[in-house]
């Protein structure tokens, strides 16, 4: 079997303590959760999602999550999909709510917080923080200033420990 890779092509708006409100500047805490069937009724590309949420949900190597505003968890308002490899946490796809993209989004800091998520989980599974991805060739740059990653060949990128600790301690001060 092939091995396709999923490109990584969302920007990171901003590296924020949660997820900010555009207009007002309030910032909200966050959590993140595994999706369930409920979640899967309204993350469709029909109400707006470019992915195919519930095919991945369905892959049994992946692991699928839910960012939400603490206090209203109806609300996606970003989903993230990994998977536990050997020594690191691999993502396959991130992507903000519809209402979190373009001129008018609503929220900013939605594509940070979950590889921050996905950086404190690589820690939690013993991996000093290594989390890997498949970037798209124009965001390569981007991620390495946003996000610290390393381009390690090809399209591959990693966020080694101290720029995982950096994003971590960025979304998660508790």
């Amino acid at each position: 079997m092939k091995h396709n890779p999923q490109y990584i092509d969302i920007e990171i708006d901003k590296l924020t303590n949660s997820v900010e409100n555009v207009i007002t500047g309030d910032s909200f805490q966050t959590d993140i959760s595994l999706v369930d069937n409920i979640d899967l009724k309204s993350v469709t590309t029909k109400n707006g999602w470019l992915f195919n949420w519930k095919s991945e949900c369905k892959r049994p190597d992946r692991d699928v999550y839910k960012l939400t505003i603490s206090g209203n968890p109806e609300i996606i308002q970003g989903l993230i999909s990994i998977t536990e490899r050997e020594d690191y946490v691999y993502m396959h796809l991130i992507e903000s709510a519809p209402f979190n993209l373009g001129r008018n989004k609503v929220y900013i800091g939605v594509p940070g917080n979950l590889v921050a998520f996905a950086c404190r989980l690589a820690f939690h599974r013993g991996f000093e923080g290594y989390v890997s991805f498949t970037s798209k060739t124009q965001l390569i740059e981007h991620y390495k200033n946003t996000l610290g990653a390393i381009n390690v060949g090809g399209h591959l990128m990693v966020i080694n420990t101290d720029a995982a600790l950096k994003l971590i301690d960025k979304y998660f001060k508790k």
